[in-house]
This record gives structure tokens, sequence and C-alpha cells, in this order.
């Protein structure tokens, strides 16, 4: 089944903007006190009460409208269908850990991918009850209207982009692509933010509040709904090598590295990044993160003039 390019899909598109607020609702009234916390996985995640609430209640609204489809959800893992190639993937509270230090930054997500292309996105925020959402071919909305990008060419300044991070739980905190290239982000950017909520900094990008996001190995459930807000608010997605990054769910965790950011930036966000793209003849360790100039590429990812004027910031960045 081949996805409809025009916005053909407004009643997914209301139902999941209503099923993610009403899960905001659920959640915003139990933050930050009313739910309890428990460990998920060896690696330090964690899961709440909240979560399972806030997914159950997004899951019966979908099969309550769409009986038949698929559905991925963060806790309850797959719901199986026969809707043709259609799967809901539903993040019903993308930041439990700051939940749970009271860290209010964390978002509700859903998508809607046929067969792995996203065709409906929506991010809500619990605290501030806004929500963003989007329909492939019919642009990005948020509270205040369409989101797109500004007319005026904007480069970095002489510090650097602001840039947001994020790799997958399945990435070893010794992964020595996975330091070396956050390590090589944080000597050449501005500020870099790693949130422990992806959906959020894929709002902050579609709201031109940072410059670029980058994603090493990146998670699934959360990312279709994302990806297709920043792409449909006119941002640009690649893969590290330059390669257009679909933001589909499917495959291995492998090809879900990617870097997001303004057409007009992106040359110099794939500077960055290049270098630690797969098959890359050169690679780095922690240790040898280049922290100049970035190394050679392929022409596929343009080329860039740019480079900071500051200078490396002492320390090992943490996972």
């Amino acid at each position: 089944m081949s996805p409809n390019r025009d916005p053909g899909y407004t009643g997914e598109h209301r139902t999941a903007v209503t099923a993610a607020e009403e899960a905001g609702t659920l959640l915003r009234s139990r933050f930050p006190d009313g739910f309890a916390a428990r460990q998920k996985g060896e690696l330090g995640d964690v899961v709440t009460d909240l979560d399972v609430a806030a997914e159950q209640l997004v899951v019966d609204r979908i099969r309550a409208r769409y009986p038949h489809d698929r559905i991925l959800a963060e806790e309850s893992g797959e719901l199986m269908g026969d809707g043709g190639g259609r799967t809901w993937l539903i993040d019903p509270l993308d930041g439990s850990n700051n939940v749970v230090i009271g860290l209010a930054v964390y978002v509700v997500g859903i998508a809607l991918c046929v067969d792995d292309t996203p065709v409906v996105g929506v991010v809500h925020d619990p605290m501030t009850g806004r929500t963003w959402s989007a329909l492939r071919g019919g642009g990005a909305h948020g509270p205040a209207g369409r989101l797109a990008t500004s007319a005026d060419v904007r480069l970095p300044p002489s510090a650097g982009p602001l840039l947001a991070w994020t790799q997958g739980h399945g990435v070893s905190r010794d992964d020595p692509v996975a330091c070396a290239l956050r390590h090589t982000l944080e000597l050449r950017s501005r500020r870099l933010l790693q949130l422990w909520a992806p959906l959020v900094a894929w709002s902050m990008l579609a709201r031109g509040d940072i410059d670029g996001f980058v994603g090493y190995r990146a998670e699934a459930i959360d990312l279709p709904a994302g990806a297709l807000l920043a792409r449909e608010a006119g941002m640009a997605l690649r893969h590290l090598d330059g390669a257009e990054f679909g933001g589909g769910f499917g495959g291995p965790d492998t090809g879900r590295s990617f870097v997001a950011g303004r057409p007009e930036m992106l040359p110099h966000l794939l500077d960055l990044v290049s270098p630690f793209s797969p098959g890359t003849a050169r690679t780095h360790t922690a240790g040898t993160a280049p922290t100049g100039p970035a190394a050679p590429r392929s022409s596929a990812a343009g080329t860039s003039s740019w480079a900071p004027t500051s200078g490396p910031r002492p320390g090992t960045p943490s996972v």
C-alpha cells in the first residue's frame, strides 16, 4: 500500500490528537507525585504506572476507531491487526526518566505509518497543553498555526549551532562511535541538549527553537512522529552519510542514525556527522574525535567553510 501524498488521513489525525490530549490530561493530573516507578531492563531505564495508564487510554481510543490496525506501543509491545500495512506507534510518556526525577520535560507521541512511511504524527506537551501535529503532504501545525522554516537564511553563529542529541537504548555507554560523535558535537556546537525525550527535541526543531538534531541508532517507537513533524515543517532529514532519511520504524537500529535541520544549515551539520557514518574509511574513538574542521566526506553531503572559533571544553562528555 502506498501512502497518500495529500492530507487524506484527517480522521486518523483527529483521533490521534484527541487521544494524545486525553492522555496528557491524565499525566498532568498525577505529576509530579501521584505515580509509582520501577526499573525497566538492565540499562537504567524506568517505567511508571503513568506510562501504562496513558498507553492503555491511547490504545483504547485507536482500537475503538480503527480495530483492524496494527499497534506498536512502548510498554505493551505489538498488538496485531489486519489493516493492510497500517501501523500505529504509541509512546505514551516520552521522558519517563525526567518524570521520575520531577523534571517537567515529557510528551505524548503518536504516529501512523503506512508500511514504513509516516503519514500522521502528533506530539502533545501535557505541562503546557500544547500540541504539534503533521499530516504527510499537509504540513505541520501547532497552537499558533502552521509551522514552517523561515524564508531568511540563518547560518550558525561563530560559537556553532544549537543542537540536540539522542541515542537508542541498545547503544552501550562506552560505544566508541557514539562517544566520539557526541564529543565532536559538543566541541563544535554552541550547546548540545540531551533531553531524555526525543520527541521534545523533534518539536523544538520543527518550531525552529534549535538548529539541528542528531540521533545515533535511535529508538523506533518515537521516530516516525517526530520525523514527520520536522519534515512537514520544512526541515531536511538525512542519514549521517547525507542520503535521504525516511524516518520510518522498520529495520535494525543501525539504520536509524540521522541528522536533521533547516536546509540551509544541513551542509554545516553534515560536516560534523559524516565522518561517523557507516563505511567511512576514517574512524574515530572517544579519545581521537576530530576537534578541527571535519574529515573529508562524500560529495553527496555537500561542503561547508564554517568552523567554530571556540576551543575545546575540558572534560569527557557523559552518557
